[in-house]
């Protein structure tokens, strides 16, 4: 297993990370996450020694192979058994049988090794490059934003595999329930430094934030301290009586560490601007028919109401029609089949790869949101480009020099400029990190209008959608329902290339009476095991506030005892400060030590309890 040392990496001057630390274990499946730019795919690339780095080392052990999964698909060879043969190694060049071998078990028939791999849906290109990582026979797979432009059956699918690889795993993608499903921990680049817990995304948000507050109530603490000893210092050290005295304490000042104010990270908050209506139904949709010339069409009869403050979510296998139905229902295609009504009260705003791709290169980011209409006022754009992370002078950057998520920004910026009761939005997820997702999502369930997305996110999709429209059988079919039913009632049959994932239908290990009477058990064995650490937290807690009241009174009577040259008192009140910055000091590093074990036995029987299912 690989073992990371003291990394760091700059980049133009600027630290990406610093003094990076890291030691896998066999089996370990690792989700790795950050903010974008954090340097997580830097990360990767100095791994794979594809990039070099400052300070510290790699160590990966002998005949330990990695192998990576590229975001890019790119395909020389005319067949599929060609492509993936070019990766065995010159002794193996004629060794058929071994990639034969892998792509059957990935689900490819004889026939299909014939054929282009550019003729296969992107699923199943995903496929084979992962025969050929395969093929190198890999300890370790390094995972970069592999759910980029999958769709939702692919996505099914990649969950169960890198859930039954046999190895380790690195695994970055802004896709939070699907990282929490595959993967034994979670590992973040914050403040430039490696943090990893065992277990998901919420454990470690958790546990940092805990850190956090540790760390700000300690940094406070000393600050408060280091202040104390600087007023002391300065009122006594020109008096010949006491002047040893503040010598002795700007010897203590120079021993203590200097505590840095955590930075705090830029943060996408916001709510989309809503237009009152009168309207209960917001859109209707009658016979709905679409299809591009000299193809079948791909949805036909197809009809819907949409109440305002619901969610329709389009889903469905890439290449179905998914985008264009909502383009369609955005007025932005021919119409050829049906009707769609909307209110006369009813605003749309609509976020979709069409709309990014016409943002005006030569604009700045005030110059966008401003085009949304006139009458915005410049506080209230620039208000708008801050709440996007746009503030200062990035929001006089260019569109051209943006990155892809910089421009979705842009867009849901545009959208916020714009007053409506009615959403459309095409993947809006595609290139947000994992806490800009959190915040979209957030935005969207406290919208009081109406929403039509198209998303491969299972995790929007059980949070928002409360109706859906699915790809399926060569067409579009409305379901009244959550995703959570659909996935109950219907379910993702084979559509040729994906077989659906069925949940495994196991035997009780043991009856319903057995099973509450071990869970009875495993839950007071936690709780009387967690008993003395919780008294240890309560009572360093109590005791750190009477000692910080106690605190108070003492500065106050040194500060009494200064002022009237009552030297005795001076050194006695001296003493008695010190002594309680001491006894701070050692109850707050019982509380961590308390805190820790605490989340230990927590852990602990958290895995006990869910293997009794």
């Amino acid at each position: 297993m690989i073992q990371i040392y003291n990394l760091t990496k700059s980049f133009g001057g600027q630290k990406l990370f610093s003094n990076l630390n890291l030691k896998m274990t066999s089996g370990q499946k690792i989700g790795l996450i950050g903010r974008n730019g954090s340097g997580k795919s830097t990360l990767f690339k100095i791994i794979l020694d594809e990039e070099s780095h400052d300070e510290g080392d790699v160590g990966i052990p002998k005949n330990y192979k990695i192998g990576t999964l590229r975001q890019h698909l790119e395909f020389n060879k005319s067949t599929v058994r060609e492509e993936c043969a070019q990766i065995l190694s010159e002794d193996e060049q004629y060794n058929f049988y071994k990639i034969e071998k892998i792509l059957f078990g990935l689900g490819f028939t004889s026939e299909d090794l014939e054929k282009d791999p550019l003729s296969f849906s992107g699923g199943y290109q995903i496929r084979i490059n992962l025969a050929k990582l395969l093929a190198t026979e890999p300890n370790m797979l390094l995972l970069d934003e592999p759910t980029n432009y999958l769709d939702i059956l692919s996505l099914r699918w990649l969950k169960r595999f890198i859930r039954e690889f046999d190895g380790e795993v690195i695994l970055i993608t802004h896709d939070r329930e699907f990282m929490d499903e595959v993967t034994t921990h979670t590992m973040g680049i914050q403040r430039k430094s490696l943090h990893i817990i065992a277990g998901g995304t919420k454990k470690y948000y958790e546990t940092l934030a805990l850190h956090d507050e540790t760390y700000e109530k300690t940094r406070q603490n000393q600050e408060k301290k280091r202040k104390e000893l600087e007023e002391f210092i300065a009122r006594n050290k020109a008096r010949a009586s006491t002047a040893a005295l503040a010598q002795s304490k700007v010897k203590i000042l120079e021993k203590m560490d200097e505590m840095e104010s955590l930075e705090s990270e830029s943060n996408l908050a916001f709510n989309f601007t809503y237009k009152e209506t009168p309207a209960k139904i917001t859109l209707r949709a009658e016979g709905l028919g679409f299809g591009y010339k000299k193809n079948e069409p791909l949805f036909k009869n197809l009809s819907f109401a949409l109440e305002n403050g619901k969610c329709l979510a389009i889903i469905g296998k890439n290449g179905k029609g998914k985008s264009t139905l909502l383009n369609y229902i955005a007025k932005e295609l021919p119409q050829q089949q049906g009707a769609v009504k909307l209110h006369p009260s009813t605003r749309l705003a609509h976020f979709g790869q069409t709309n990014i791709e016409r943002l005006n290169t030569m604009n700045s980011v005030v110059d966008e949101i401003s085009s949304v209409d006139k009458m915005l006022g410049f506080a209230q754009v620039r208000n708008i480009c801050g709440t996007m992370m746009f503030s200062g002078d990035l929001a006089d950057k260019k569109i051209s020099v943006l990155s892809g998520g910089e421009r979705s920004r842009v867009m849901l910026g545009k959208i916020i400029a714009t007053p409506a009761n009615l959403l459309l939005l095409d993947e809006p997820t595609n290139h947000l990190d994992m806490q800009s997702i959190e915040s979209l999502c957030s935005a969207i369930e406290k919208f009081d209008g109406a929403t039509i997305m198209v998303t491969h996110s299972e995790m929007l999709l059980r949070r928002l959608a409360t109706a859906l429209i699915i790809f399926h059988k060569n067409g579009a079919e409305y379901f009244e329902g959550t995703y959570n039913e659909f996935l109950e009632k219907i379910g993702w049959e084979e559509e040729g290339d994906l077989l659906s994932e069925k949940p495994k239908i196991t035997q009780p290990k043991m009856d319903r009476k057995e099973l509450k009477k071990q869970r009875t058990t495993l839950i007071q064995a936690r709780s009387k095991k967690s008993a003395p650490h919780k008294k240890e937290l309560e009572f360093c807690e109590e005791k750190i506030m009477q000692i910080e009241e106690l605190l108070e009174e003492q500065n106050s009577n040194l500060t009494e005892a200064s002022n009237k040259g009552d030297n005795s008192a001076m050194i006695e009140h001296a003493q008695a400060v010190g002594k309680s910055h001491q006894a701070i000091d050692e109850l707050f590093e019982r509380l961590e030590v308390a805190s820790d074990r605490l989340d230990e036995i927590v852990e602990e029987y958290e895995v006990a309890l869910e293997g009794l299912g």
